[in-house]
């Protein structure tokens, strides 16, 4: 029983991996084609990514509405996790600055990012990464390799996120507790600045050197999510604009 849930934990792990690194594999329609080059994107662009589904859960509900006579993606989170994710491709000498903005009024209680069992955020900005998956241990190629058989691509070479952790310090990076190949960076902590709108500009190289220690390979692609499933939670959010410069 213990081996059974721990095996579709990591199956919906993957799952979640899986909605990032479709680019270039899967065939796109021409409007997706429209959009490749695309590195600014409104709340009403964000709606319109690729919404990635976890099996066995609960569908985080995103809708675009006013804030502060401000234009918002909002997220619902009602003990559910999915994510909104788009195909990209940045090579490592042209990323550059990331800037993006979210509010959120109150965070998850006894959550808890290091914790498997914990691991919620009312707020993700994620990013995924290409690389030589050669380089993996036994565990992240055996993750992969699940990956690739449950939909026939592997899983996105590293995962970093930005995210608001309740009481770790800002900048402190969190390894999952499930494969050390996504790795959250703190860029909010407690509960000082709720309530209001935060933007924040962050270089996307010195951040993914900072988590990962080595340099970044290709972007491939960026989603945000917001998640309370397992805290069996209710969770709010507000994304303004993402810029990538």
């Amino acid at each position: 029983m213990h081996f059974t849930r721990r095996f579709w934990q990591v199956v919906m792990l993957a799952w979640v991996l899986l909605g990032l690194q479709a680019c270039s594999q899967l065939p796109r329609n021409s409007a997706s084609l429209a959009d490749a080059g695309k590195t600014a994107w409104q709340p009403e662009d964000q709606l319109k990514w690729d919404l990635v589904k976890i099996p066995g859960k609960v569908t985080t509900q995103y809708s675009v509405v006013k804030l502060n006579q401000q234009s918002s993606l909002m997220a619902n989170a009602l003990s559910s996790a999915s994510m909104l994710r788009k195909d990209l491709r940045i090579e490592p000498d042209q990323l550059g600055q990331l800037s993006f903005s979210w509010h959120v009024k109150k965070l998850i209680e006894n959550a808890d990012m290091a914790q498997r069992d914990q691991d919620d955020s009312p707020v993700r900005l994620v990013l995924a990464f290409d690389g030589d998956r050669s380089l993996f241990s036994a565990k992240n190629a055996m993750l992969s390799e699940l990956s690739h058989a449950v939909s026939g691509r592997p899983m996105p070479y590293a995962t970093l996120m930005y995210v608001w952790c309740n009481q770790r310090p800002v900048e402190s990076v969190i390894l999952n507790p499930r494969t050390d190949r996504i790795r959250k960076l703190v860029i909010e902590s407690g509960g000082n600045r709720l309530g209001q709108w935060l933007a924040y500009e962050r270089n996307v190289r010195a951040d993914y050197e900072k988590a990962f220690g080595e340099p970044p390979g290709a972007l491939i692609g960026i989603g945000i999510m917001t998640d309370s499933d397992n805290t069996r939670s209710h969770a709010q959010a507000w994304y303004g604009a993402i810029h990538l410069n």
